[in-house]
């Protein structure tokens, strides 16, 4: 079996998106177009692995994202490996235990000096090939996910009476759901998010060049739009929503000023939210995936507002290997530490 590291060659994009049409689980985030993007994204550095047989065909592609807050030490210490919705592995392959193996090994010998975990952030159910990721050190926690089926007739039913009220009474108070043409748009998009991040969430937010490069290379193509909302002449909420074409929209960042704006009666977040459902039924995509809505058996509070959109909850769960159990402890006390004072 030959193995390619990182082989960015135009031939090798074509077999690459030759692969990726015909897996049936192919998601822009194991896409060549998203490493492109991540080139360019300050503190990501995309790493890809391929397998191929002997006569240079396909059989397995991961794409790795490894993020960093910043340079320097904090930058080590918040370094993590994500993997969206991957590996993908050829199906009608006898040998695809083999394949996953060799892809997760490698993967390991590239990010584990340089990453203090790795995380795979499943988007189908990997349970199937658990001892393979056992033998390699990951381990599967739950996670749960809403996923709403945009193909059937009554979307707009299902979704709570109490959303479907707040949406109405936006449109007929004067919002309005725009796609953006200007990057002074998306900057406004990104202050509403920074503020959200760092006042409340209290999360790790990419960096502007994350926004501004999904504006350049993915919005307004068939892999990705941003759906804004103004009122009043203003940007006061939005979604950043990748697109795997005809089959998935997701959500991945949205905000809004709702309690700001409530009183006006416009309610940004949902508006923005189902902007990109509405998408999604006019372009004939299958469903709308939320990214994630909390862990089992735990309190979430975004999980109660996302489920009022009428979404089926899964749980694919997702897959960890601490690459470096020492520095690992120390960053999660200086997350934790850091947390608790942000509250103080």
């Amino acid at each position: 079996m030959q193995l390619k590291i990182n082989n960015t060659s135009e031939s090798n994009f074509k077999k690459w998106n030759n692969f990726l049409s015909l897996h049936p689980e192919n998601t822009f985030f194991q896409s060549s177009k998203f490493f492109r993007m991540c080139l360019k994204v300050k503190n990501f550095q995309p790493e890809v692995i391929q397998v191929y047989d002997e006569k240079d065909n396909m059989l397995g592609s991961l794409l790795a994202i490894i993020i960093r807050e910043s340079s320097g030490i904090k930058g080590f210490l918040s370094a993590r490996t994500v993997i969206y919705g991957g590996p993908l592995i050829d199906r009608k392959s006898d040998r695809y235990a083999e394949i996953l193996d060799t892809l997760l090994r490698k993967l390991i010998n590239i990010v584990k000096n340089r990453s203090l975990f790795i995380q795979f952030r499943n988007f189908f159910s990997q349970k199937d090939h658990k001892d393979v990721f056992n033998r390699n050190g990951f381990y599967l926690q739950d996670r749960l996910n809403s996923i709403v089926d945009t193909s059937v007739e009554k979307v707009w039913k299902n979704i709570s009476e109490s959303k479907r009220r707040q949406i109405k009474k936006s449109l007929r108070s004067g919002a309005e759901i725009i796609i953006p043409t200007k990057i002074d748009e998306i900057r406004e998009f990104y202050k509403l998010l920074y503020d959200l991040y760092k006042h409340k969430v209290k999360k790790p937010l990419p960096d502007w060049t994350f926004f501004e490069q999904f504006f350049e290379k993915v919005h307004n193509t068939k892999f990705g739009k941003y759906f804004l909302i103004r009122f009043d002449g203003k940007i006061i909420g939005g979604i950043l929503s990748p697109i795997t074409p005809s089959k998935t929209i997701f959500e991945w960042y949205v905000c809004g000023l709702d309690k700001e704006y409530k009183a006006k009666g416009v309610y940004p977040s949902i508006l923005a939210t189902y902007a990109a459902i509405d998408y999604a039924i006019q372009k004939n995509i299958s469903e709308f995936d939320f990214m994630g809505v909390g862990k089992p058996n735990k309190d979430y509070g975004v999980r109660d507002f996302k489920m009022k959109f009428g979404g089926k909850t899964v749980n694919f769960g997702r897959l960890e290997r601490i690459n470096n159990k020492f520095l690992y402890s120390i960053a999660e006390f200086g997350y934790n530490l850091l947390s608790i004072y942000k509250k103080i």
